[in-house]
């Protein structure tokens, strides 16, 4: 099993940028000399807990003094950047990591971030906005100009090598992957069409810190849509994203996981939202659980924390609850007051706990 980063990335609202900034470059050059494969950074808007609005730019900070770790945007909200710039961004960047850059896209969840930027959309248009945007980079990515795309939504054109505007300007930026850096995308409920085209298009599926109920229901879409275009859906390409603290005691562990930045984020984030959205379904082991029964201490026993006996052992049984899967992303969390220890947690998982988990293929 590779282990990775999922970093949303998350911080306390009252934290200055600048700090929460070098903490997640720190982060990623730990990750990077500890041998984590993959690190993925979010987008968000209007989310004072997720306050990043460009992880392409923490991105570019991290590049400078990373050397094997992939990275990438997880994920640019593909409806509220013209697709063309994005896909120009995305190629440059692709360059600048040395061919180290993974991208994934979505449509985006915080009903604030589409009322800033796209506050007349219709509910149905979301996904059929993300659809078109998508397409559109691909375009760029692997079709020789010129040409003209007229979408629903956007309306763009390849000027292609020799525009008639002046010899001396041209399209000149493909990415430096070929046809293109991996793409993953993300899902959230049983039925994700996200997930489905995963399977599709043989994208990387992520399945986000939901519980295994949830998640070992999202295989099966990637499965349907590998399916339906002749694919085989390959296990070692999923992605699930868990909440994971280590330490030398499971008392110890716990702790810094309550009372640290993952307890607060969930208490005061995570809950109150899933709550006041009809979510907390996606974090019950059965369905007929209480929603008085989704607490803090209900989440932390679900969660990979614990000694290094305590996590192997749970995340064995995750891996059997599941069917296998290829890469745990760790959920990142803002330490950045008690470093130590959630560099130590770092450590502990990739060098004590993964060697004694069983490889994915034993649960095929």
């Amino acid at each position: 099993m590779d282990v990775g980063l999922f970093l949303m990335p998350c911080h306390p609202p009252e934290q200055a940028l600048e700090r929460s900034n070098r903490w997640n470059v720190d982060v990623l050059e730990l990750a990077d000399r500890l041998g984590y494969t993959e690190a993925w950074l979010g987008e968000h808007f209007t989310v004072p807990w997720e306050p990043i609005p460009a992880p392409d730019l923490l991105l570019a900070q991290a590049l400078r003094n990373t050397e094997k770790i992939r990275l990438g945007p997880g994920a640019h909200i593909v409806p509220f950047h013209h697709p063309g710039v994005l896909a120009m961004r995305l190629a440059y960047l692709d360059h600048a990591s040395g061919g180290r850059l993974n991208v994934a896209f979505t449509q985006g969840t915080s009903a604030t971030d589409w009322r800033s930027f796209r506050p007349d959309a219709a509910k149905d248009e979301p996904p059929k906005i993300m659809a078109e945007g998508v397409e559109i980079i691909l375009k760029y990515w692997t079709e020789p100009g010129p040409w003209r795309f007229e979408g629903e939504y956007w309306t763009c054109e390849h000027v292609g090598p020799n525009p008639p505007e002046h010899p001396v300007l041209a399209h000149h930026l493909d990415p430096l992957q070929k046809p293109h850096p991996p793409i993953a995308l993300a899902g959230i409920t049983p039925t994700s069409g996200s997930l489905k085209m995963c399977g599709e298009r043989g994208y990387i599926p992520m399945s986000l810190n939901l519980s295994p109920r949830v998640i070992s229901q999202h295989w099966t879409r990637v499965e349907e849509g590998a399916a339906a275009t002749g694919r085989v859906a390959d296990r070692d390409e999923w992605r699930v994203v868990k909440e994971v603290f280590v330490a030398e005691t499971d008392e110890e562990a716990r702790r810094y996981a309550l009372e640290g930045c993952l307890g607060r984020y969930f208490e005061e984030f995570n809950l109150p939202l899933f709550r006041d959205w009809d979510f907390l379904h996606y974090h019950k082991d059965d369905l007929s659980e209480p929603d008085s029964d989704v607490t803090l201490d209900y989440l932390c026993d679900r969660w990979l924390v614990g000694s290094v006996e305590t996590v192997t052992r749970k995340l064995n049984e995750m891996q059997e609850q599941l069917g296998g899967f290829g890469t745990l992303l760790v959920l990142g969390m803002d330490y950045s007051d008690t470093p130590e220890a959630w560099n130590e947690s770092m450590r502990l998982l990739v060098e004590e706990v993964i060697p004694n988990v069983q490889p994915a293929e034993v649960h095929r």
